[in-house]
């Protein structure tokens, strides 16, 4: 069994995720912020499950240094740390604020590379581990009305396939977990466009923004095969996967984008495998199974 670190732990997927962690018997740290207000009862609901909540902000260096050194202390060591803390966006590109990108990128891709470099110490000294970003399959295909989301999760993606190439020779497996469309808490988590003038004056493009939404969350509840609960066993048997034999990629999706992204991902992972071989480098993606 593994002791398994997780971030956005109260919620959506990260809550998902916790429960089937510690349904399977592994030992789960739980992070999310304000466990002591606004998120007590989702921090009491994961104690209650047996695993142990922490205090994280992700936007934060010194939190997220202090929770990893805390979680290391508590468990004796840490195994696997799963990057899941993320928020969405709806709207018109245009209408969205640097600012605006500079919040989501803080918590989508900064905070996931803050994490990661607290914990790769760890993880190198132990000669084994794993670590997970939880991406999209928005990260590999363009959708209109999430442009920074998408732009985050590319940026992820990126991020994930040099900690992959850099982290091999130490023995730690690095995985991304592309999920679909699901309908979870995190569509009640949303970055609108900041810039409010813009939004009216886009008139009927920002509209249909918020009506595809509407659609799409009504595809949703239409597709019970779609349930967020794959994404969760998806972490699961990642974490359970003998080392070294772990996919890079896992696409979680039934709705019919999946076969698509899996077919980009393998022509994308041919293609990285011949110029690696070309640098003479090809030892690097050893560890990707």
């Amino acid at each position: 069994m593994a002791n398994v670190l997780i971030t956005g732990a109260g919620g959506g997927f990260g809550k998902l995720t916790t429960l089937a962690l510690r349904k399977s018997g592994h030992t789960v740290v739980g992070t999310l912020r304000d466990i002591g207000g606004r998120n007590a009862s989702k921090a009491a609901e994961l104690q209650a499950a047996g695993a142990v909540v922490l205090e994280m902000d992700v936007t934060s260096d010194s939190s997220v240094d202090a929770t990893i050194g805390s979680a290391i202390e508590q468990t004796g060591r840490i195994d696997a740390v799963v990057n899941n803390a993320g928020l969405g966006v709806l709207g018109v590109q245009e209408a969205f604020t640097a600012g605006d990108l500079q919040r989501l990128f803080d918590i989508n891709v900064f905070g996931a590379h803050r994490v990661t470099r607290a914990i790769a110490p760890h993880l190198r000294a132990n000669g084994n581990g794993l670590v997970v970003f939880v991406s999209s399959l928005l990260g590999r295909v363009a959708i209109p009305f999430y442009g920074p989301y998408n732009a985050s999760k590319w940026a992820l993606e990126a991020l994930a396939e040099n900690y992959s190439m850099e982290l091999s020779g130490f023995g730690v497996d690095v995985s991304v977990v592309e999920p679909g469309g699901f309908a979870t808490s995190f569509m009640e988590n949303l970055i609108y466009p900041g810039d409010t003038q813009r939004v009216t004056e886009l008139g009927e493009l920002s509209q249909a923004a918020n009506d595809f939404f509407v659609s799409f969350e009504q595809f949703l509840v239409s597709m019970p095969a779609q349930d967020p609960q794959l994404v969760g066993q998806a972490i699961v048997d990642l974490v359970s996967a003998a080392p070294g034999k772990r996919p890079f990629r896992v696409v979680v999706d039934t709705v019919g984008m999946g076969d698509a992204v899996k077919a980009y991902n393998d022509h994308l992972a041919q293609l990285t495998a011949g110029i690696f071989g070309n640098f003479g480098i090809s030892g690097m993606l050893e560890r990707r199974g």
